[in-house]
């Protein structure tokens, strides 16, 4: 505490480099909060970047009233509520509309920024010495695609009590200052945003299915789908789905139920013969997932295409999520092209 507070006076004192320091403990968490709050991993750097800029411009007037965490919070919260003012909810496929008929082409991909985005594992930050003693959900868990859809769901202000509460564990006086209302407001608030978020996810999280599998056999079910993508081999993949598996492509609208709807999707498009793969183990949501890389005959090389993010139920995949978004590699420290 000691060196935080020599950091600050140097800071307010106008040294950046001491600011920077000050402030580079909480960057990670503060980008996977802003994640919470909107959904989209480039909202997210944009409402980190205008945090850290308030942050800077406004160092002269933080007093010792509160953290510089609870500060820190408090501004990254109110930007990403600007940015949720401006912009639709972000959503996936499958809150968009029903699932569509797999021997129909999927037509065209929705342009307009109102999908989710997933988010690289790397860049999580967990370090449970950050959190508040009344934090209810693991870190990882409450990035889960799961989790990130339902708080879209909830309006702007309710997000933002369940996030503080629940997730970075605040207490009702610190988020009641954080959202300039009352505690008795933010309890009134917690208790919606719980039964809302509680209709929408499963269960079983995530984070509890991959401890019941364990290490060894979450890695072998990662390579047994990556060498079946790679071969084209859409038996091999159908045969690791739930019978009811679910598969998505945002920012294409169309999805696709069942494990007969997507056998018949993989063998039309991303499975036929003429398309060539290559997959890398990432992580992304708190979830197991592969970077794919379609072959590009013009460059002769493996090009980003997808980010696709598996949902586990025990042992089969219950949904494949394959995020179109080659823009977000560099984000996830993963090349854009694979060579030959």
């Amino acid at each position: 505490m000691s060196d935080e507070r020599q950091l600050l006076e140097a800071a307010q004192a106008g040294d950046e480099k001491a600011f920077a320091l000050l402030v580079g403990t909480y960057q990670a968490q503060l980008r996977a909060h802003c994640y919470r709050m909107l959904g989209s991993l480039t909202d997210a750097e944009d409402a980190l970047q205008e945090t850290m800029l308030r942050a800077w411009n406004g160092l002269d007037r933080f007093g010792s009233r509160s953290s510089l965490r609870s500060w820190l919070y408090r501004i990254a919260t109110n930007a990403s509520l600007r940015m949720i003012e401006k912009r639709p909810k972000r959503v996936l496929p499958i809150d968009y509309g029903p699932a569509a008929d797999p021997h129909v082409a999927f037509g065209e991909p929705l342009t307009e920024s109102i999908w989710l985005e997933p988010y690289p594992d790397a860049e999580l930050g967990v370090d449970a010495a950050l959190l508040g003693p009344d934090a209810r959900y693991e870190q990882r868990e409450s990035i889960e695609l799961a989790f990130a859809a339902a708080f879209q769901h909830l309006p702007a202000r309710q997000r933002a009590v369940l996030i503080l509460r629940d997730v970075l564990g605040f207490s009702a006086r610190e988020t009641a200052e954080a959202l300039e209302t009352t505690p008795a407001s933010v309890d009134s608030a917690l208790q919606r945003a719980h039964k809302a978020v509680e209709e929408r996810v499963p269960g079983q999280t995530q984070q509890a299915t991959l401890r019941a599998l364990g290490d060894n056999d979450l890695r072998e079910i990662v390579k047994r789908f990556a060498d079946a993508w790679e071969r084209n081999d859409v038996d091999a993949v159908v045969a690791m789905l739930a019978d009811d598996a679910r598969m998505t492509m945002p920012p294409w609208p169309s999805w696709y139920s069942g494990r007969d709807a997507v056998a018949t999707f993989l063998r039309g498009w991303p499975l036929s013969a003429r398309k060539r793969w290559r997959l890398l183990p990432t992580g992304a949501n708190g979830q197991p997932a592969v970077a794919g890389y379609l072959w590009d005959e013009r460059r002769g090389a493996f090009g980003a295409e997808f980010i696709i993010v598996l949902t586990l139920r025990a042992a089969s995949i219950e949904e494949i999520t394959a995020f179109r978004s080659p823009e977000l590699f560099p984000l996830f420290g993963l090349p854009e092209q694979l060579a030959t």
